[in-house]
């Protein structure tokens, strides 16, 4: 009952209320992107909702047009936006159009989407979602492995407990600053096939 009507409520209407609540922080946010790294204000980039259907996800931008990896496009205001996880308010949005839930799995880019196992493949039967297990255990220094059997467990299992729980762990992730990069890359490196990482860097965040 809770995964099939509780949680999309829940979703609509605390979203709403952060948005309404949030909104002098989302305004003073798009103002600071905009003085430090000029237009567009907003990020967006294809990545694979529930069932991996293509959807636009919604962030402040964090680093510089241009060529180069994300290392040299990351500015240090990006890297403080990016630490504290206001980068990724505006997909309260997301959630209000039914793209994504509070709690789920993280959208990953749609070129994952052959990479993945049978059994990393089950993250896709939820909405993909702002807080989630993987990040409370550790968010972008979790090594992907481990991070998509966390969504894999997740998506078998869907309870107001869990979501209860992984949102309490990613707001204890966020608030210590740990875990914005995987050791030795700005954010964190591409996934291969079975979920192994390789060397260099995506044009933009996984996270």
């Amino acid at each position: 009952m809770y995964e099939r009507f509780g949680k999309r409520v829940g979703d609509v209407l605390l979203a709403s209320l952060a948005l309404l609540v949030l909104s002098p922080l989302l305004l003073g946010v798009a103002l600071a992107v905009r003085l430090a790294l000029g237009r567009p204000v907003l990020f967006r980039q294809e990545r694979a909702g529930r069932d991996g259907r293509p959807f636009t996800l919604l962030k402040f931008r964090s680093m510089r047009d241009g060529p180069g990896e994300d290392a040299e496009r990351l500015t240090p205001f990006g890297r403080r936006l990016r630490a504290s996880a206001l980068d990724e308010l505006p997909q309260l949005l997301n959630v209000l159009r039914g793209e994504m839930s509070l709690v789920g799995p993280r959208p990953l880019p749609l070129a994952y989407l052959p990479r993945y196992t049978p059994r990393q493949r089950l993250r896709l039967r939820v909405r993909p979602g702002l807080a989630g297990a993987a990040q409370a255990a550790g968010r972008n220094a979790l090594p992907w492995p481990e991070r998509l059997e966390l969504d894999a467990r997740y998506a078998g299992h869907v309870t107001a407990m869990a979501d209860l729980r992984a949102a309490c762990g990613t707001l204890r992730i966020l608030l210590s600053g740990r875990g914005v990069s995987a050791p030795g890359h700005a954010t964190m490196p591409p996934l291969s096939g079975g979920g192994i990482s390789t060397g260099g860097e995506e044009a933009s965040s996984a996270s």
